[in-house]
């Protein structure tokens, strides 16, 4: 696959599997093996072994490679990236049992995943997260619809500051989201371009999930969603 107008989507579910974990942690580099065994709480710990550990099963597979020798480098601010293969970006989120990873060609992209639980703090997270013209939508919103709709949001941001390699640190509410036409942004920060070079898809994985994909790809036209073998 090497499609520049594609990104794939794999998704699945996290098992912690103890014969599984055995399989997936000589596959790990030696950073992330030293990672892994800083992880005190066993679960966490686990599920870091197998989360990377497919992740390279699956990059190997696009790369023809050994996923034991495919090489990952960290850029600036932690994002991880092929070094042998800049060309091939990869992006991973994963909340509670689900793992979802975006794979395209000469892009930068992220994606995101959020189960969709009910906080009592939503509102101050609304002000903390949102810009003034989204937080005015989703106050508009009926009550029924606040909690899903945070967590569109939440995902749209948080994928676009995961393409950009910043994470959280650049700021959610400095990459605002169109409320009423959600596969584009108002505005970025003018060091990423126009909005117009960005792309934003929601992808849907069920009702209990919000899940978003950013790429700075002008001719992203498919995206293909696929099943992640445990």
């Amino acid at each position: 696959m090497s499609n520049t107008d594609t990104v794939d989507i794999w998704q699945g579910l996290i098992s912690t599997d103890e014969r599984y974990y055995q399989c997936y942690l000589p596959l790990l580099d030696e950073a992330e093996q030293a990672h892994a065994d800083s992880i005190k709480n066993p679960a966490v710990h686990r599920r870091y072994v197998e989360v990377h550990g497919r992740t390279r099963l699956l990059l190997a597979d696009y790369l023809r490679e050994n996923p034991a020798t495919v090489r990952i480098g960290k850029g600036e601010h932690g994002k991880p990236y092929l070094i042998d293969y800049p060309q091939l970006a990869f992006n991973l989120s994963h909340s509670g049992p689900y793992l979802v990873v975006a794979l395209g060609w000469n892009c930068q992209l992220g994606i995101d995943i959020e189960i969709c639980k009910d906080r009592p703090s939503l509102t101050d997270l609304v002000h903390k997260c949102l810009a003034d013209e989204e937080a005015a939508y989703w106050h508009a919103l009926p009550e029924a619809m606040k909690t899903r709709e945070f967590y569109r949001f939440w995902t749209r941001k948080e994928a676009f500051v995961k393409a950009t390699g910043r994470g959280l640190g650049l700021g959610l509410s400095r990459c605002v989201i169109n409320p009423v036409h959600p596969v584009a942004f108002l505005s970025l920060p003018e060091e990423y371009g126009p909005v117009s070079a960005w792309r934003v898809r929601d992808i849907d994985l069920g009702q209990d999930r919000c899940a978003a994909l950013v790429a700075n790809n002008k001719d992203l036209t498919h995206i293909r969603i696929r099943d992640l073998a445990v």
